[in-house]
Parts: C-alpha cells; sequence; structure tokens
C-alpha cells in the first residue's frame, strides 16, 4: 500500500472474527423444521431487535416486551436470553492464536465489538482473552453501533490512537467501510478467511 502510514495499531472485532456467534446454533435445537426457524429469526427475534441490545437496549426489559408482543414464542424468545452461551460454541481458533501470539509479543491491540452489555459480561468471563487488549469500546456501554463513524472516533479519540495507523478488522463489510469512512485501514475477515495471510498482505508481522 505505497503511501499509507505503516500499521502501528490492529483493532479488533469480537463476534465471528474471534468468538463464534449465530443464533442458529441454539435454534436448530428448538426447532424440527427449518424454513420455521428461518421464519422466525426473520420476523420474531430479528436482528434489528438484537441489534438493539448492542445499542444499549436492557436485554431483560427488551426480551419481555418482544414476549409480549409474541406470546405465542415466548419460550424460545426467553431462550434468547436464557440459553445464549448455546450461540456461541466457541472461539474461533485460528484467529485466537494469532492475537494470542501477538499479544505475546507485547503489541498494543484494541477491539470495537457491537455487543450487548449483559453477553459482553458473560463472554470476558467465559473467553479471557476478551480481557487482554489495551482498550476496548463496546457498543452497549456507548449506545452507539457499528458502522456509526462516532464509535469508531470514540476508540481514536479515548485512546489518543491515530486512525491512518490503526487496521480495523471486521467480519461486516458495512463495518469496515465505517472504519475507512473515519480514515483507519480496514480489514474483511468473513469466516473462513485467512486472517494471518490477510495481515501480512497489510504489512504486519505475524
Amino acid at each position: 500500500m505505497t503511501g499509507a502510514s505503516p500499521v502501528t495499531i490492529l483493532v479488533f472485532d469480537v463476534g465471528n472474527v474471534l468468538i463464534r456467534w449465530d443464533p442458529r446454533f441454539l435454534y436448530e435445537k428448538m426447532f424440527d423444521d427449518a424454513e420455521r426457524m428461518e421464519w422466525f429469526l426473520a420476523n420474531v427475534c430479528t436482528g434489528d431487535w438484537n441489534l438493539e441490545m448492542d445499542r444499549g437496549a436492557v436485554y431483560a426489559e427488551h426480551v419481555a416486551a418482544l414476549c409480549a408482543r409474541h406470546p405465542e414464542w415466548e419460550a424460545e424468545i426467553r431462550a434468547f436470553d436464557t440459553r445464549w452461551q448455546e450461540m456461541v460454541p466457541g472461539d474461533i481458533a485460528p484467529n485466537t492464536a494469532l492475537l494470542e501470539r501477538l499479544l505475546a509479543r507485547g503489541e498494543p491491540i484494541y477491539a470495537i465489538t457491537n455487543f450487548s452489555r449483559e453477553k459482553w459480561a458473560e463472554a470476558v468471563e467465559r473467553f479471557p482473552v476478551l480481557t487482554r487488549f489495551e482498550g476496548v469500546v463496546v457498543s452497549a456501554h456507548e449506545r452507539l453501533i457499528k458502522p456509526d463513524p462516532a464509535i469508531y472516533r470514540t476508540l481514536l479519540d479515548r485512546y489518543g490512537l491515530e486512525a491512518g495507523r490503526c487496521l480495523f478488522i471486521d467480519d461486516s463489510e458495512k463495518n469496515v467501510a465505517g472504519a475507512r469512512a473515519v480514515g483507519m485501514r480496514a480489514l474483511h475477515c468473513p469466516l473462513g478467511f485467512d486472517l494471518a495471510a490477510g495481515l501480512r498482505a497489510e504489512g504486519v508481522e505475524i
């Protein structure tokens, strides 16, 4: 990348970059019919509904309100909270191993993640590597969600980082675009992506 500042700061997303998350891991156990499950996820526990908890809505209140609107689905809605851990089968081992190597050599590494307050607390207890960032911006804590430019600027301003020296890594193309919009470099890391190779291509020593 001729003319670009060298990358000195890596900034990770968490969900589906470092830890795997998909509500289907849970609901495949609760639904015998895949089509009915997909309807439920598209019309009841929707992505937009979940995103409001990432934006800071209180989990218990948000779940209760949805149950009131869809009492026929109460058991399935409440499972989104009580059985959330089943949506997270584990870490993405090649990526967390890479993160561990970078941390071990003293790299200052940060994170920006769309996560609810309640489930972030559960995640850091289950995955201790998430406690080792130099700094983390959690959407629910800020009441901001990616790709709002303000969430990236929160990280930059809070920790005194120069945007052009940061490389943001996310599985969502729109979140990658959001980082680029504030002057950060960014790397799209969908599931199955060779992150080590991608970082090397950006000039990061692995």
